[in-house]
């Protein structure tokens, strides 16, 4: 083993925690996945720092809060990234699939990017056609996407499941796999690679070609069944975008209020389809790797950037502080560096694999940095995990009921404030694991949310006060 390994970081796009085989999920095929966590470490309790795609990845890829990079929801600019120092200290550093920089084609730090983005639409902000674009173009196709689906008779009733009628391989998930796996078997191995590959799935529109579609279709799933107790105790936020989302097809996805059975079935079971379809090209991809000697030597890396409430709490996709949100699978194997099969339940944040990555690849990490690295966990050694996480979020064209919310997480409680309103969440996760009753109101755990209130506060004060100086030396 060198100092300086070949590094794999393999993200998805609104994967949840729970839609893994090992992770405890046996309802999907994730054989892959299975065999990464089986010999390496899952970090089981790894929580975003945003609640939508771009906060979450400026917030990866920069080492600080969102309310410290500034990029506190989708649309918000970002271009630099501590890729940069990977690229000055000899590193061969290439994207293959989403980023979500904006504009889309910064370098990010990147010596090379192979950019794919969002599935169903020509990306916003200004005109741009990504890698999947001009493959579908040079055969004489457009990607399905919005536009298209909206002309559909059953557009309403699908909640944003659809599936792929065009060829396989230029599925999007199939072409960010496929693509990333032709970069390796055709760059020669002459420095240490950092490969970062951004699956654009299983982000909807859900879609998954018949192969992988059917077998779902036919299995017994576990569906989302919230009272109506909950849903009517909802913070206003929550109530008006619950309503949005059956008036507005963000993603091709029209929420309703009242989802059949079989319109979650269906739901769920694309959900899952573009998961195991993701596993597969995964699975492609190492086996690449491996041939050439990449894996030789190296650290692969799996996670996502925040989840998808799929029907829980009556919400779909992203924009709330639910743990089908915030909490994400993150996988880290390194046969022969760490030892495999392990589990860390402490609490950690997705940005905290930034100064990990820097450090395994014996960079110098910035002190000013809020990510914390998790090497001394992954080797075994003496560790202290977070005793809470924060995940941010500001109103913007989906979470139109709030000017900014926070959620905070302790092992044993959570609290979600909305900035100026009244209006809260608190849960008890030992009594409540499922976040169903919210005692936000509850005279007796009012000493509680205060006291939660206060550590929030105090840790924005810290935070401004420790990065006191990123803006002037980074930006």
């Amino acid at each position: 083993m060198t100092d300086r390994p070949n590094i794999v970081l393999i993200i998805t796009d609104q994967q949840r925690y729970d839609t893994i085989g090992a992770l405890g999920f046996p309802h999907v095929d994730t054989p892959v996945l299975d065999r990464l966590i089986g010999e390496g470490v899952a970090f089981s309790q790894c929580h975003i720092t945003g609640a939508s795609c771009v906060p979450s990845r400026a917030s990866l890829f920069q080492g600080y809060y969102p309310h410290t990079t500034g990029v506190l929801r989708n649309g918000n600019r970002w271009t630099r990234t501590w890729v940069e120092r990977l690229a000055e200290a000899g590193y061969r550093c290439v994207n293959v699939g989403k980023m979500h920089t904006l504009p889309f084609d910064a370098p990010a730090g990147f010596d090379e990017r192979y950019i794919v983005e969002n599935k169903d639409r020509y990306l916003e902000h200004r005109w741009y056609f990504d890698e999947w674009d001009k493959a579908l173009a040079a055969h004489g196709l457009i990607k399905q996407q919005r536009e298209l689906y909206r002309k559909r008779a059953d557009y309403a009733e699908r909640l944003g499941a659809f599936e792929w009628e065009l060829p396989e391989h230029l599925h999007a998930d199939m072409f960010v796999g496929n693509l990333a796996t032709w970069w390796v078997e055709h760059y020669p191995v002459t420095e240490p690679l950092f490969l970062q590959v951004g699956f654009p799935g299983p982000h909807p529109p859900y879609d998954p070609t018949p192969r992988f579609a059917e077998p779902y279709l036919a299995k017994d799933l576990p569906l989302p069944q919230p009272g109506e107790a909950e849903l009517d105790a909802l913070p206003p936020a929550y109530q008006e975008l619950r309503r949005h989302n059956t008036e507005v097809d963000h993603d091709s996805v029209l929420w309703s209020l009242a989802p059949s059975r079989e319109q979650l079935h269906r739901l769920w079971a694309y959900y899952l389809a573009n998961v195991t379809m993701i596993d597969e090209r995964i699975g492609a991809l190492l086996a690449a790797l491996q041939e050439r000697g990449y894996l030789d030597d190296a650290v692969v890396i799996f996670t996502s950037d925040h989840g998808d409430c799929m029907g829980d709490h009556g919400q779909i996709e992203k924009w709330t502080m639910y743990d089908q949100i915030t909490r994400v699978p993150c996988i880290v194997w390194s046969p022969g560096r760490f030892g495999g099969g392990r589990a860390v339940d402490g609490l950690v944040q997705l940005f905290d694999l930034g100064p990990t990555i820097l450090e395994l690849a014996g960079v110098e990490v910035p002190e000013s940095f809020e990510a914390r690295s998790l090497v001394p966990a992954l080797a075994g050694d003496e560790w202290q995990p977070r005793d809470w996480v924060f995940t941010e979020q500001q109103g913007d064209f989906n979470l139109t009921g709030t000017q900014f919310e926070t959620g905070m997480r302790s092992r044993d409680w959570k609290l979600v404030h909305f900035l100026g309103e009244e209006a809260g969440q608190l849960f008890d996760l030992v009594d409540d694991p499922g976040e169903t009753r919210n005692l936000w109101h509850d005279p007796a755990h009012a000493g509680r949310r205060a006291e939660m209130i206060r550590v929030l506060g105090q840790g924005h004060l810290e935070s401004r006060f420790h990065t006191r100086q990123w803006a002037a030396d980074f930006r």
